[in-house]
């Protein structure tokens, strides 16, 4: 039996993955930062008490800005693989807390690159390990990007990950480690933070719907991204550590849309008619530097990895919209 160490377990990835891997028969042990109320709602429906048989879903806590705690639970669990999705992840956000977003999603992949180069080398055993790089690296590159698009990052989210795709790759190259990016594109689902802007309008509207608000305040509406739908791209996260040998691969959908155009679409979805009534814009929400426009650009993925995007943009407003109208009071909650 595989044994596979997520770092962001409760996160959206994080937890489609641990269900990814459960499914293919893997022992999952995922890691989760101590606090005084519960974060597992993403993960609640696939715990097991460690008391049952057949136990293979472990809960470990843990914290990227801790590489003591990093080593000794790579140590202790002896991982096939190591999938680092954890990261402060929202890029807005980043320009508040700038040093923690580097410490955390930077230095963080320095300590377990580190920690695994340390247990391969004392142990003699291989570690497979995965870093969740993003689209948003590339910044203001033109459009499409793929694997040999130049990095311009805008955000200081964007700089600690362009720190952390570049060690991924000199540890590769330096020390033999098998180490992969994957460069995602935006990517959706009923489990997005509720502060990201896909899934603050599809909740939005179902909280419009319900008579609980009257606006939905946003930022850059002209921004355009690649979004696909999430449970999709962490199976292409699994397929890069099966390869024979470590190779970095964009994933996306290759097609891109403006925020307006998923408020049309969310809107429409919803019965609502015309989003412009109920959508203000608000300064706050803007970014001192700004992405205008991220689409992937697939052939290596499809190539290489027999991996393609199913879900299409239509399909995904139209997922996450009946998501979010089904959590409400009277509603039927199905993802």
């Amino acid at each position: 039996m595989k044994k596979a160490l997520i770092f962001g377990v409760t996160g959206q990835d994080g937890s489609y993955l641990a269900e990814f891997l459960l499914g293919k028969g893997y022992e999952v042990h995922g890691v989760i930062r101590r606090a005084s109320t519960f974060n597992t709602g993403r993960i609640d429906h696939i715990y097991q008490d460690p008391h049952v048989e057949r136990y293979r879903f472990v809960l470990h806590h843990g914290d990227l800005a801790d590489a003591n705690t990093i080593r000794k639970l790579i140590y202790q669990i002896h991982p096939d693989e190591i999938y680092n999705l954890g990261a402060q992840s929202h890029v807005r956000v980043s320009f508040d807390i700038p040093e923690y977003t580097a410490n955390v999603t930077g230095l963080g992949v320095l300590r377990v690159l580190e920690a695994i180069k340390d247990y391969q080398e004392q142990t003699g055993r291989k570690v497979k390990f995965y870093q969740a790089s993003s689209s948003e690296m590339f910044g203001n590159s033109p459009a499409p990007q793929n694997e040999d698009t130049p990095f311009r990052p805008r955000s200081p989210y964007a700089v600690s990950k362009v720190f952390g795709f570049d060690l991924t790759r000199n540890y590769r190259e330096g020390y033999g480690m098998f180490a992969v990016n994957g460069i995602l594109f935006n990517h959706e689902s009923p489990r997005r933070g509720e502060t990201f802007v896909t899934r603050k309008i599809t909740r939005g509207i179902a909280r419009i719907k319900a008579g609980l608000d009257k606006k939905i305040y946003l930022g850059n509406l002209n921004a355009k991204r690649d979004w696909g739908y999430a449970p999709e791209y962490v199976e292409a996260m699994w397929l890069m550590l099966q390869r024979p040998e470590p190779e970095d691969f964009v994933i996306g959908t290759g097609e891109s849309h403006s925020v307006k155009e998923f408020l049309a679409e969310a809107f429409q979805c919803a019965g609502l008619g015309d989003w412009q009534k109920y959508v203000e814009i608000d300064q706050r929400y803007f970014r001192p530097t700004e992405v205008e426009n991220l689409v992937a650009d697939t052939r290596k993925a499809k190539e290489k990895l027999g991996w393609q995007a199913k879900t299409k943009f239509k399909d995904l407003v139209k997922i996450m919209v009946e998501a979010d109208l089904a959590a409400l009071p009277g509603g039927n909650p199905k993802f």
